[in-house]
């Protein structure tokens, strides 16, 4: 699988398991073009996520 294809399916988990909204993904997609920092942290560092959630997210990366 290449990183465009995991890419796809860490934001459909993210707005279908985890019900985030597109607005919510996409202003930390914005910042992630000013901050190189993984995308689950920036969820997090931006209070899109909780702590539980980016648990789960990891979990879900790391699987």
């Amino acid at each position: 699988m290449t990183t465009h294809n995991k890419d796809i399916e860490l934001l459909y988990f993210l707005h279908n398991e985890l019900e985030l909204s597109h607005k919510d993904i996409a202003i930390a997609l914005k910042h992630r073009e000013f901050d190189p920092a993984p995308l689950p942290m920036l969820l997090w560092q931006y209070g899109l996520v909780n702590l539980e959630q980016l648990e789960k997210i990891l979990d879900w990366l790391y699987i």
